[in-house]
C-alpha cells in the first residue's frame, strides 16, 4: 500500500543503495557540503542540536526521565492509596541480600569497574534446561500470541563533532563478519584464570525462583555463584547475567523502583554515540523509520496535497523527521505545509511541555533551511488522557497521519488498570480517523503479571539482544557497553525489580497488538511489496546474516537468529 520515492529516507543510512535523495537534490547536497560534508539529515540534525543548545549536554535523556517519573509517580500513588503490590520476595525488608564477593557490584552503587573472576577464557553458552522448547516456540511467529497469555559536564570535543558530521568510522564499531567472533586481547601481566563450565541461565532461573519463594538463603548463595560468571565486559551471556543479577538483587531488597528512577543517565554526547553505534550495527530502528517515512511520502506525493498533519506518539527528540523534511523539498509542486503534533509522557519539571517544545524548535529551524512550511504543537501528558480537542485536528488538511514507533508498550494495560489505557489510546486513534496509522512495536512476551513467567520470557528476550551485540560488535567497544547499561540494563531493572503500576516496560507480541487494534475498530492495510523487497534485500546484504526480515499477516517482522524482536504494520479506521 505505502509506496513512494525513496528520497524520504536518510541517504547515508545503511539503505543508501536505494534511490538517494542526495542524488536527486543538488541544492540540498550543496548545502550539506557547505556545512561539513555530511549528507545524512539525521546526523546533521543531531549535530545542530548539540552545537546550538549547550544545556543539552547537561540534560538527562528525555525518554529516560519521563519513564523514571512515571514509575516514581505510580509508586507514590500506591503508597498513598495503599494499593502497592507486595509479591513474595519483592519488598521484604527483613530478607535483604548483601553480596559478599569483593569483585561483585552492589546494585545500589552499580560499580561499573567490576570485572568478573571468569574474565580471560570465555564460557560457552550451555544448552537451555527443560524450558528450551518454550524458547524455540517463541522464535516462531505462529507461537508468539499464545506465549503471551499471561551526565558528564565536560564540553564536547572535535572528535564528537567529526563523528556526527562524517560517515561513521567502522574501525571500532564495524559489525563482525558472519560466523566470526573477536577475541579480547590479553593485557600484559594479566593472569589467565581457568573457569568452570556452568549453565548461567539455569542459575539465574533458580535464583529468581528462590526470591519469588522468599528463600533468601538459597537466593544469596545462587547470586554468589552467578557473580563469579558475570561481567559487563564479558561475552553475551556474562553481560546478560551481570544486569539480571543486579535486578534480582534489587527486587529482593525492594529497591527496584528507586534504582530504576535514580540511575544516572550519561551525557547527551555519549548517548548519541551509543545510538549511532546501535543503528550502524542493528537494522531494527532504521527499518521502522524507513517503512514509516516511505508510507507517509506516498500520501504527501498525491496530486493536490497542500497540507500534511502528523500526530507522533513518542516524538522524543524528533530524529525520525529530518530525512522526511528534506525529502519534501523535491516534491512535485513544492513542499506542502507540514504540521507535527509531538506527544510525549510528562517530564519531572514544572513545565512538562518544555522539553517537547524544544524538539519542535529544532525541527522548525531545520524546516526553514529547506523552505518547508512548518508548525509544531507539543503535548506532554499521559496518553490515555488526550482528547480529540487537544490534537487540534483540522479536517481541511489533505493528509492526516498517526505515527507510533516502539513506544506504545510504555502505556499501562488491563493487567493493572481495569479500563486499559493502551486500549484507550487505540480508541482515540480510531476516532482521529487518520489516512494511515503507522504502528511499530517491540515484540516481547515478558509482560506477564506472574513474576516467574515474566522472568523466564525476559531472560530469553534479553539474552538474544546481548548475543546480537556480542556477534556484531567488538567486546571492547565503549558505546556498546554504554548502550547495554543505559538501555538493556534499565529495562531489565524495571521488568524484573518493579511490580504493579511501577513496571512501565510492558511489551506485547505483535499478535496481541493485532487483536487489540481490531477490537478498537481499526482495519489493517497490506504491506507494499516493493518496499518489503527493498528492505529485505538491504538487511540481507548490509547486516549480519543472522538478522531476519519476514512477513506475517501484514506485519513486517524483524528478528535475530529466528527470534522476532520488532514488528511494523499499517492501519486505518474501519468505518464500515
Amino acid at each position: 500500500m505505502c509506496m513512494s520515492g525513496q528520497r524520504f529516507f536518510s541517504p547515508n543510512s545503511s539503505f543508501s543503495g536505494m534511490n538517494s535523495f542526495a542524488e536527486n537534490n543538488s541544492a540540498a547536497t550543496e548545502l550539506d557540503e557547505k556545512e561539513g560534508g555530511c549528507t545524512d539529515p539525521t546526523l546533521r540534525f543531531i549535530s545542530q542540536m548539540l552545537m546550538e543548545e549547550e544545556e543539552l549536554e547537561n540534560q538527562s535523556c528525555m525518554l529516560t526521565e519521563c519513564l523514571a517519573l512515571q514509575a516514581t509517580e505510580k509508586q507514590l500513588s500506591d503508597v498513598l492509596h495503599g494499593t502497592g503490590i507486595q509479591p513474595g520476595g519483592y519488598s521484604s525488608g527483613s530478607h535483604l541480600i548483601h553480596s559478599s564477593s569483593e569483585t561483585s557490584s552492589i546494585p545500589i552503587e552499580f560499580d561499573h569497574g567490576y570485572v568478573s573472576r571468569s574474565s580471560g577464557k570465555r564460557i560457552h553458552d550451555s544448552p537451555l534446561p527443560d524450558n528450551e522448547s518454550a524458547e524455540t516456540h517463541q522464535r516462531n511467529p505462529k507461537y508468539l500470541a499464545a506465549s503471551n497469555s499471561e551526565e558528564s559536564e565536560e564540553p564536547l570535543d572535535d572528535t564528537f563533532y567529526d563523528a556526527l558530521l562524517c560517515p561513521v568510522d567502522r574501525t571500532n564499531s564495524e559489525p563482525k563478519a558472519a560466523g566470526k567472533t573477536r577475541r579480547r586481547r590479553k593485557k600484559k601481566g594479566e593472569v589467565k584464570v581457568k573457569t568452570e563450565s556452568v549453565d548461567v541461565r539455569r542459575l539465574l532461573t533458580q535464583c529468581a525462583q528462590s526470591i519469588s519463594n522468599c528463600d533468601m538463603k538459597v537466593a544469596t548463595e545462587t547470586l554468589k555463584k552467578i557473580r563469579r560468571h558475570s561481567s559487563p565486559y564479558g561475552n553475551g551471556i556474562e553481560r546478560t547475567a551481570f544486569y539480571i543479577v543486579n535486578a534480582l538483587e534489587a527486587r529482593a531488597n525492594g529497591m527496584g523502583t528507586s534504582l530504576f528512577a535514580s540511575q544516572d543517565p550519561s551525557s547527551a554526547a555519549d548517548m548519541v554515540k551509543a545510538a549511532q553505534m546501535y543503528i550502524h550495527a542493528v537494522p531494527f530502528m532504521a527499518v521502522s523509520t524507513m517503512m514509516a517515512n516511505l508510507c507517509i511520502g506516498k500520501l504527501a506525493d498525491a496530486e493536490g496535497v497542500t497540507s500534511l498533519h502528523i500526530i507522533d506518539f513518542g516524538v522524543s527528540y524528533g530524529f525520525q523527521w529530518p530525512s522526511f523534511i528534506q525529502g519534501l523539498l523535491v516534491r512535485p509542486g513544492g513542499p506542502p505545509r507540514l504540521r507535527i503534533t509531538g506527544i510525549e509522557f510528562p517530564g519531572p519539571d514544572f513545565h512538562p511541555n518544555e522539553r517537547v517544545r524544544a524538539t519542535g524548535l529544532w525541527l522548525e529551524k531545520y524546516s526553514k533551511r529547506f523552505n518547508v512550511p512548518f508548525e509544531f504543537k507539543a503535548i506532554a501528558r499521559n496518553w490515555e488522557s488526550i482528547t480529540l480537542e487537544d490534537l487540534e485536528i483540522d479536517r481541511a488538511d489533505d493528509v492526516l497521519v498517526v505515527n507510533c514507533l516502539d513506544r506504545h508498550g510504555n502505556v499501562l494495560d488491563d493487567t493493572v488498570v481495569l479500563n486499559s489505557p493502551r486500549d484507550m489510546v487505540l480508541n482515540l486513534i480510531k476516532n482521529i480517523n487518520p489516512d494511515v496509522f503507522i504502528h511499530a512495536v517491540v515484540n516481547g512476551a515478558y509482560n506477564a503479571p506472574f513474576f516467574d513467567v515474566r522472568f523466564q520470557e525476559a531472560l530469553f528476550h534479553f539474552s538474544s539482544l546481548f548475543d546480537m551485540l556480542d556477534v556484531t560488535l567488538p567486546s571492547e567497544n565503549t558505546e556498546r557497553r554504554l548502550f547495554e547499561e543505559t538501555v538493556f540494563g534499565k529495562r531489565l531493572m524495571n521488568v524484573i525489580a518493579c511490580e504493579g503500576t511501577e513496571r512501565i516496560e510492558r511489551p506485547e507480541t505483535y499478535k496481541t497488538w493485532q487483536v487489540r487494534s481490531l477490537r478498537a475498530g481499526l482495519q489493517q492495510l497490506p504491506l507494499d511489496q516493493e518496499i518489503v523487497k527493498s528492505v529485505t534485500h538491504k538487511v540481507k546484504s548490509d547486516y549480519n546474516k543472522n538478522f531476519s526480515v519476514e512477513e506475517d499477516k501484514n506485519w513486517l517482522l524483524q528478528g535475530w537468529k529466528g527470534r522476532v524482536h520488532h514488528a511494523v504494520s499499517f492501519w486505518k479506521a474501519n468505518n464500515s
